[in-house]
């Protein structure tokens, strides 16, 4: 089995790659919005919505990494200075790797201004209703510069399945065959 944890700051392409990597190795994609879109309508974005969120990929995790799949595909943003989403990584990965999968971790980073473009997307607005409102989700994705570091320092992962890539200029197909050159997948 496999894990594949892409993560990133928002709107950096971490679902299209994912969907992308998807085709090429036939690894279920689960991103990050699949349980806050199924949420959000019934809590907002407030602190329940991230607690059910957060038990929900757990006990996804926990099944995925004891069935007959051959594995899973999972993006995050993840802000680094932030020690419970070190600790979220980590347990996750823990899942896998207790079950003797081999997890793979992927960095997606973009300039702002492609994140921007990328905020308006078709695909994207179409799996997740709640940035719809593109106006909010801009703001949103700004001001998160000045409260999260969303991508890592140089250095910083020292796991040996670990890839960072620039995807400003790339497209989504080009990364993910990246991501499966570099891992064999």
């Amino acid at each position: 089995m496999k894990f594949v944890l892409i993560f990133g700051p928002q709107a950096v392409g971490k679902m299209t790659v994912g969907r992308e990597l998807e085709k090429l190795t036939g690894l279920k994609l689960f991103h990050n919005h699949m349980t806050l879109e199924m949420l959000a309508p019934l809590f907002g974005f407030g602190p329940e919505t991230w607690r059910l969120s957060d038990l929900f990929r757990k006990e996804i995790f926990e099944a995925v990494s004891k069935s007959d799949l051959d594995g899973l595909i999972f993006t995050y943003v993840w802000a680094f200075n932030l020690q419970s989403d070190w600790d979220f990584v980590q347990q996750v990965s823990d899942i896998f790797e207790s079950k003797g999968a081999e997890v793979y971790w992927v960095e997606l980073e973009a300039e702002l201004e492609r994140r921007i473009e990328r905020n308006r997307t078709p695909y994207r607005l179409e799996q997740k209703p709640s940035k719809r409102n593109v106006e909010f989700s801009e703001q949103e994705l700004k001001q998160s510069l000045d409260k999260y570091r969303l991508n890592s320092l140089e250095g910083e992962i020292k796991r040996a399945n670990y890839v960072r890539i620039n995807n400003t200029n790339l497209t989504p197909e080009e990364a993910a065959e990246r991501i499966a050159s570099q891992f064999g997948l």
